[in-house]
């Protein structure tokens, strides 16, 4: 099932009998190391984990292995536990297997190795605990192993998540650690390490030592200890499209240009597309577009200055842009720099 980390995290807490299996998967790998890192630390005592705890990796181990692992029985725990880390790696290969009829017969089936998984979980182990974490983007739901599992364990499951979303979870963080932050800086580092938050956790770990308690992290603190321009960044870049402010405009280009590691074009292109197709979707339905509520007067300006066929043109310019800076239909010999020039000359005239 889809949910959030802190919700399945509470819920494992409150688990008194694990299940045979568990499958932490999708795009949000926090989550992923989060209930791995729960499960490696309390399903097995400390020191019965070097008899009963196992640890593997999906491209060093394969499934008859795994079962063979979850088939031993626990030496001194009361469960065995074995977690496969990076579980998107266990090779699928077709291997050979012996089976028995319905009259009892032994025969060999061509089989592939991951439909071992589904035979195990119909009798599993019931002192083995078996934890698979999967970071493909999203685990087939119709396949017979997706099912069984859903069945016979249970399914932690999140989406990437937003960057509004990971500028709330932000402000969340770093009001439990005894700080605040602006909004608007939330954003800004919400943009600028995307949706990695076990990155995040890590940068703003850095800010907050350097802090006192209770600091307010504003523009001046992460452009001074996380090295984020708080004049010349995308999100202000974003502003000045939907002002209309050329001026601003050309000044935050010409500082990505004379800085191009600080902002590279490959970073900014899909910021501003996502910035364009949010105010198509604050045009038609302001509630349903997810704007956070600091934003909502900025959004309605942009709407004032953009109507729906510009903003459409805006998306094929976004486009041409991007496949350009990829060297894919460049004319010429055009940089980084002058397509984003370009770029931002067709959206604002």
């Amino acid at each position: 099932m889809e949910t959030t980390c802190e919700k399945a995290l509470a819920e494992l807490k409150k688990t008194t009998e694990y299940k045979p299996i568990y499958l932490f998967t999708g795009e949000d790998t926090f989550l992923i190391d989060q209930l791995s890192e729960y499960m490696e630390t309390n399903v097995v005592e400390e020191e019965y984990r070097d008899f009963d705890q196992k640890v593997v990796y999906g491209r060093d181990v394969t499934m008859p292995e795994i079962i063979s692992l979850a088939k031993q029985l626990p030496m001194l725990s009361p469960v065995k536990l074995v977690i496969v880390k990076e579980a998107q790696d266990i090779p699928n290969r077709m291997i050979t297997v012996e089976r028995k009829d319905a009259k009892g017969k032994t025969k060999k089936e061509e089989i592939k190795s991951w439909e071992l998984l589904t035979a195990y979980l119909e009798h599993p182990s019931p002192q083995t605990v078996i934890v698979l974490c999967d970071r493909k983007k999203a685990f087939d739901k119709r396949t017979t192993l997706y099912k069984s599992i859903d069945k016979h364990g249970v399914i932690y499951e999140q989406k990437k998540l937003t960057e509004y979303a990971v500028a709330k979870w932000i402000a969340q963080f770093v009001n439990e650690k005894g700080y605040s932050i602006t909004e608007k800086c939330a954003m800004l580092i919400a943009n600028t390490f995307s949706s990695d938050r076990t990155n995040l956790i890590q940068e703003l770990e850095k800010v907050m030592i350097a802090l006192p308690e209770k600091t307010v992290i504003n523009d001046a603190v992460i452009e001074k200890y996380m090295g984020i321009s708080k004049e010349y960044n995308v999100f202000e870049l974003t502003d000045a499209i939907g002002r209309r402010g050329l001026t601003k405009c050309s000044r935050i280009v010409n500082y990505f240009i004379s800085n191009p590691k600080a902002e590279p074009i490959q970073k900014i292109i899909p910021v501003i597309y996502k910035y364009i197709i949010t105010l198509m979707k604050y045009q038609q339905n302001p509630t349903a577009a997810g704007v956070p509520t600091f934003l909502a007067s900025k959004y309605q300006e942009a709407c004032a200055n953009y109507t729906m066929p510009r903003l459409a043109r805006c998306v094929e310019y976004l486009h041409e842009a991007d496949l350009r800076s990829k060297g894919v239909g460049a004319s010429g010999t055009l940089t980084s720099g002058e397509i984003l020039k370009e770029l931002i000359f067709k959206i604002t005239h």
